[in-house]
């Protein structure tokens, strides 16, 4: 059984008298070796040759509210250590067998992130650089007051909260890197997404204007945004503009800007969108939207690489990469004269076509995984994740309004979630319906007339791997979590069920 650090909360606040009565009680040895551990205070090991030293030491921390375990030894002190690490170690330097310094080398070895204090009544400049360059955090000479150990270890009780805060953050940070890195908050899951990250990698690099295609909440806008962060032009503006979200009348003006007495309420010069994104990148949504007067004056600013305000006489010159994206079937419209062919061929030198979340299933988890997570750093939520049948049901579901559609729902389900995970019952009706529904209808192939429970339910687990594996596109990982399953036990029925 693995050794604890007694502690005696009843002693932290003792008087002289207290101390006495401690002295009493800690003279007598613990038949065991083990002590309950009050985990709201730091562990402190003493490691002291002399037992009257470890003896007030114990009596002293214990008092001051630290959970203290004593050993005599430096190999005593390493044989702890493989147990337990506390949070301080408190050791003497001159010691028969394994000294001080060699403890603390081969146990800031083992364990770094233990904090080490050194003591000694052979004191000296050279000793105390000594501890240190071997892995010691502070040093104190003997003979030394109480409070000089109290505060010493304060100190380093403190250096080991402010290592785990540390730690957390860094963590923190890693995880909020990681969801905006390169590629931004795309998740790389299915063969369609890769094809996709590949491409933006690829267009990147290129000033050339590329063609976002798409149903409506698929992410063009976070692709758009992956392009931008990619190229060479990251450090300069991203300016998003919806066409069809602005007035005709007020959108020359919003793209190109207008002089001061340009039309009656023009009381000053004002930036357009294309000067505002001068080095960076326009990305122009759902450009399908555009008026025929504005295709015109795009089409020359993309080719002349200049614009001019409204109200003006001379062109400004710009340097702008522009991204524009649609969920309307351009081709169609430039058949039907709704769109301006040579704009569309101009628009269109690269393209790049995001899959719907309804043919890309494997998405589902991972992306739910994402946004519950957000959810909760934004709305103060504590959902650890989705029942299993709440995941089945949004991956059973057809999701028409794509990512932006299962971001909402999850919104709606983290608020109306009573426990710490989402149930069907906490999304929106039209999918736990739907999806549950679409999930719910099995075939087990048993011949007639065969009642075998055991033979049923072997019947059953193969049926659900099965389904598993096609609605992850054979992604094992994915299949697991949604079978409930570890990854390991997958693996082995898969190979038991010969699956190839």
């Amino acid at each position: 059984m693995l050794p604890c650090f007694a502690v005696s909360s009843d002693a932290k606040r003792a008087t002289a008298s207290d101390q006495a009565a401690a002295a009493g009680d800690a003279a007598e040895p613990t038949q065991s070796g083990e002590f309950e551990l009050d985990t709201q205070f730091s562990r402190v090991l003493v490691v002291d040759d002399e037992e009257p030293m470890r003896h007030m030491l114990e009596l002293l921390l214990k008092r001051e509210g630290f959970a203290v375990r004593t050993v005599a030894s430096g190999e005593q002190a390493l044989e702890t250590l493989a147990q337990e690490v506390p949070d301080v170690m408190l050791s003497d330097v001159r010691m028969p067998g394994m000294g001080g310094l060699a403890l603390v080398e081969a146990a800031h070895e083992r364990h770094p992130q233990l904090t080490i204090v050194v003591m000694s009544a052979f004191g000296s400049v050279d000793l105390a650089l000594d501890a240190m360059q071997r892995g010691a955090y502070d040093y104190i000479s003997k003979p030394f007051k109480q409070d000089e150990v109290v505060l010493a270890l304060r100190k380093a009780e403190e250096r080991e909260r402010l290592q785990r805060e540390n730690a957390a953050l860094r963590a923190q940070v890693r995880q909020l890197t990681a969801e905006a890195d390169q590629l931004g908050e795309m998740i790389i899951h299915s063969e369609g997404m890769r094809r996709v990250a590949a491409m933006v990698r690829k267009v990147a690099t290129f000033k050339t204007t590329v063609l976002v295609l798409g149903e409506s909440g698929v992410g063009k806008e976070l692709i758009s945004r992956a392009i931008h962060r990619n190229s060479s032009r990251a450090d300069g503006p991203f300016v998003a503009v919806n066409c069809g979200a602005i007035p005709e009348a007020l959108l020359e003006s919003e793209l190109f800007g207008h002089v001061k007495g340009a039309f009656t309420d023009a009381s000053h010069d004002k930036l357009g969108l294309f000067e505002e994104a001068q080095a960076g990148t326009l990305f122009l949504d759902e450009i399908g939207e555009l008026p025929p007067p504005l295709q015109v004056k795009l089409l020359r600013a993309l080719q002349e690489e200049e614009i001019r305000r409204v109200g003006d006489t001379k062109p400004r010159r710009v340097d702008v990469r522009v991204v524009a994206a649609t969920s309307r079937a351009l081709e169609e419209m430039v058949e039907e004269g709704s769109f301006r062919r040579d704009l569309f061929y101009r628009l269109n030198v690269m393209s790049l076509e995001i899959p719907p979340l309804r043919e890309r299933r494997e998405d589902i988890p991972p992306l739910a995984d994402h946004f519950v997570q957000r959810m909760n750093r934004r709305l103060g939520t504590k959902i650890e994740g989705l029942a299993q049948r709440a995941m089945e049901a949004l991956v059973g579901y057809e999701w028409p309004g794509n990512v932006r559609e299962l971001e909402n729902c999850l919104e709606h389900a983290a608020v109306m979630a009573e426990g710490s995970w989402l149930e069907p019952k906490d999304l929106p009706e039209r999918i736990h319906n739907k999806g549950e529904r679409r999930m719910s209808t099995l075939e087990i192939p048993m011949a007639e007339g065969d009642l075998s429970v055991k033979r049923a339910q072997r019947a059953l687990e193969r049926e659900l791997i099965l389904r598993a594996l096609e609605q992850t596109d054979g992604n094992r990982t994915h299949a697991a979590r949604l079978l409930e399953l570890s990854h390991r036990a997958l693996l082995y029925k898969i190979k038991d069920f010969k699956f190839s």
